[in-house]
């Protein structure tokens, strides 16, 4: 069967529910924060983690392995889904230390789309223009979030300007 507006074979129901997505930055600039936000607001978790947390309680959802644990970063890439509206979110924590850069370009070859997170008080980095640079060549839509503004950061003008 066709779908009538693109001449394409129409999906299956369960698979044009579904949507992935990738969670991408530099360093430090709050992916698993926003990883765990869309879960408790996905309604997912009923209490969001943090990655600096005291207790296993508070801990993210995330970051299993001990060693991201004591040290507070994502090593490898971890998937989480969940419901929402309708539709079927498979949603893709990545690393953002250039050490464990390549799992997270692998990682880009599986998703829909990318949501890169840039930390306000430090704008555009060299690992943030390598990943804008992978999804540009995968031809990957890329959602942008300024992360942090609540906080001294640099101008917004002058972010969206190294953005562009």
């Amino acid at each position: 069967m066709l779908d009538t507006v693109s001449n394409r074979p129409a999906l299956p129901p369960e698979i044009a529910r579904r949507r992935t997505f990738a969670i991408i930055s530099h360093p430090d600039a709050g992916k698993t924060t926003l990883t765990e936000k869309f879960l408790l607001y996905g309604g997912a978790i009923q209490m969001a983690g943090q990655v600096r947390a005291k207790g296993e309680a508070r801990r993210t959802r995330s970051d299993f392995m001990q060693m991201e644990k004591d040290r507070g970063i994502s090593v490898s890439a971890s998937a989480m889904s969940f419901d929402y509206k309708g539709f079927r979110f498979n949603l893709v924590d990545t690393p953002g230390h250039s050490d464990f850069s390549e799992d997270t370009y692998r990682t880009l070859t599986a998703v829909d789309a990318a949501v890169m997170v840039i930390d306000g008080a430090k704008g555009v980095e060299s690992q943030t223009q390598k990943l804008f640079e992978v999804c540009r060549l995968r031809d990957l839509p890329i959602l942008t979030f300024c992360n942090k503004m609540d906080r001294e950061s640099r101008d917004t003008f002058e972010i969206i300007d190294e953005i562009q």
